[in-house]
């Protein structure tokens, strides 16, 4: 494989994907819930995982969100995870858990383990039964391996509205052991995750227990996924998994280790990487807005700022335009809840300064625009209240968002 520098000591592996961490296969299948798209994915580890997820905080959680939080509590090992697009199994009643159950059941069936090793996700519409003689003849017919087009068959296998795959991996030496983890993850619509966002699938080689992985994967959710926002709507389906089978043979990771920020690193690069690849895929955006807060009084106050700003449909309307309208800005910033002066802010298109101490200054409309005809589109805001930083990341709003959702069904 080939790998780029990241820093001194990580790597990203070019054209990395879930499976660039050892002991690991997965495939993709159509099995009809959509036209002319796989729509079955598997993920298969050679033994035993110990694992960690985040789940959406949505009130109206899917089926396979609960079934899979369930198998979680019952001793957070997976072996295997079964997700499915074109159907999100929710709004589906008593039956909808009895269909998540059996396809879990039937996955365990297939591989021969117990159905409490298995993890089940859905995406796609909100309010239909699954077709379940699709999902199982899916099921027993899906192959798995452990090669680059079985990884690419997975991630297509996932996506719903979703323009481009969306995959990753990075690697460190940790203790003399070089450790991978991996990942793939899908989209596009109603984005804006609260402890978990559409689904991630996150593999490593670490040896890592459960407890101390669910600590790090919740560590480094807070300043990736949940970041970023695409229209403001939080999906019954969204969940975050991550897996450590320990097939690098390195010695057990542990916080009181010197190698355990490593690592903790490498799953937040992960992380990062796939969160702004969905902002990027926002339903017919055409820029990845990011937008970048400093000199807050605390690491909270900085993200939430950050987010509603990108959250914001006048500032994202106003970037798809290439209009460089400040106002739209600072006036988001006013309702995000968090206490600032409002009198001491600069606002920064890339290197444009569009508000200096917030006192207007004159700036090169034609040089604005020009910046913002870019496709990633960068806002800085500084502060004057203290020295924390927060980072999020969305897309612009076009028209084809409103084509793309107003004919989601059909």
């Amino acid at each position: 494989m080939n790998t780029t520098t990241f820093n001194s000591s990580i790597k990203e592996i070019q054209g990395g994907n879930i499976l660039s961490a050892k002991g690991y296969k997965t495939g993709g299948y159509h099995m009809g819930l959509r036209n002319n798209k796989k729509d079955l994915g598997i993920i298969v580890s050679d033994n035993l995982a110990n694992a960690a997820a985040v789940f959406t905080k949505s009130i109206t959680q899917a089926a396979p969100i609960k079934v899979t939080k369930e198998t979680m509590a019952q001793g957070a090992k997976i072996q295997a995870v079964i997700v499915n697009s074109g159907n999100a199994n929710a709004a589906t009643g008593e039956q909808g858990m009895l269909d998540a159950y059996e396809m879990r059941n039937l996955a365990a069936k297939k591989l021969g383990i117990e159905n409490t090793q298995v993890a089940v996700a859905s995406t796609g519409v909100i309010g239909q039964l699954l077709d379940m003689d699709k999902v199982k003849s899916g099921i027993e017919q899906i192959e798995f391996q452990n090669l680059a087009e079985c990884a690419a068959d997975f991630e297509t296998a996932i996506l719903t509205t979703d323009t481009f795959q969306k995959h990753c991996a990075f690697q460190a030496e940790i203790n003399g052991v070089t450790v991978t983890v991996g990942g793939a993850a899908k989209g596009s619509g109603m984005i804006h995750p609260n402890m978990g966002t559409m689904l991630g699938f996150l593999t490593s080689d670490a040896n890592v227990s459960s407890e101390n992985l669910q600590l790090a994967l919740s560590q480094c959710i807070d300043s990736t996924f949940n970041q970023i926002t695409v229209d403001g709507d939080t999906s019954t389906n969204d969940m975050v998994i991550l897996l450590a089978n320990g097939q690098s043979n390195c010695a057990e990771l542990t916080p009181s280790q010197e190698g355990w920020a490593t690592f903790v690193e490498l799953v937040a690069l992960a992380c990062k990487d796939l969160s702004k690849k969905i902002a990027r895929d926002g339903e017919g955006a055409t820029k990845l807005i990011e937008v970048n807060v400093e000199g807050a009084q605390s690491v909270s106050d900085a993200r939430a700022l950050a987010k509603t700003v990108v959250g914001s449909s006048l500032v994202k309307t106003a970037i798809f335009g290439t209009d460089a309208n400040w106002g739209r800005v600072i006036a988001a910033m006013g309702r995000a809840g968090v206490p600032f002066n409002p009198e001491d802010v600069t606002i920064y298109f890339g290197d444009i300064v569009v508000l200096q101490n917030s006192t207007p200054v004159n700036f090169s409309e034609e040089d604005a625009k020009a910046y913002l005809e870019q496709e990633v589109v960068v806002i800085k805001a500084v502060l004057n209240e203290g020295e924390a930083k927060g980072t999020a990341w969305g897309c612009d709003l076009t028209y084809d968002y409103v084509k793309i959702n107003g004919s989601y069904r059909s």
